[in-house]
């Protein structure tokens, strides 16, 4: 694994702001305005994560307010509408949370995002007690590292050790992140490989692979 495989423990908040479970709406909804988040973790006891409550669960007290929705409406959104009569964290929270661990990879948790549809996970421990938490800003730090980082590290991690003894030298440059490769080598199959694994380096854009392969003769 390539050295900047970084982990949610190394671009999570840890300074959070949470809720219990006996929360009322409006101590909620003033605590996410006041922190401007968009969902808040629920704990209880010793600081165990035990469910997460967020926008959307508190938006269907607004939208059924002042309506009476037809009995197709009633069986489709049964669990929105119990919100909409909900008062405390207990009732409004999705559990169980959601959650990642610290030493999960930033793509793990980026696919637990997307394909769940949430923008933070609270981060926990292996007893489920509440370490951090991570959005998708987080996720997206590694995209302010530095060119020449990201190029020292292309040089360290993938060139230097696909390409020992190069029939000419490989010259690695990185503007806005993307990393272009220039030069000769003499194992044509290693260069897919090499596009692949400089692809995987953490704040890396795009490729532009331009390695040739040959003697040199």
């Amino acid at each position: 694994m390539l050295g900047s495989a970084h982990r949610v423990g190394d671009v999570m908040t840890r300074a959070v702001v949470a809720v219990g479970r006996a929360a009322l709406f409006k101590e909620i909804v003033e605590r996410m305005d006041q922190w401007k988040v968009s969902a808040l973790p629920v704990l209880e006891g010793d600081g165990r994560v035990i469910g997460v409550v967020s926008e959307a669960d508190l938006l269907p007290k607004e939208e059924f307010r002042d309506s009476d929705p037809d009995r197709f409406t009633q069986r489709r959104r049964l669990s929105d509408l119990a919100k909409a009569g909900a008062a405390s964290a207990e009732e409004l929270m999705s559990a169980p949370a959601l959650t990642v661990h610290a030493d999960a990879t930033l793509a793990e948790a980026a696919r637990v995002m997307a394909l769940r549809g949430v923008k933070r996970l609270p981060v926990v421990n292996a007893e489920g007690l509440l370490e951090g938490v991570v959005s998708r800003g987080d996720l997206l730090k590694v995209f302010l590292r530095p060119d020449k980082d990201l190029a020292d590290e292309i040089r360290r991690e993938v060139v230097d050790l696909l390409f020992p003894a190069p029939v000419e030298p490989v010259h690695i440059t990185v503007a806005e992140g993307v990393a272009t490769l220039t030069g000769r080598v003499p194992d044509a199959a290693r260069i897919p490989l090499a596009v692949r694994l400089v692809r995987g380096v953490e704040g890396v854009v795009s490729v532009d692979c331009r390695l040739t392969a040959g003697d040199g003769r």
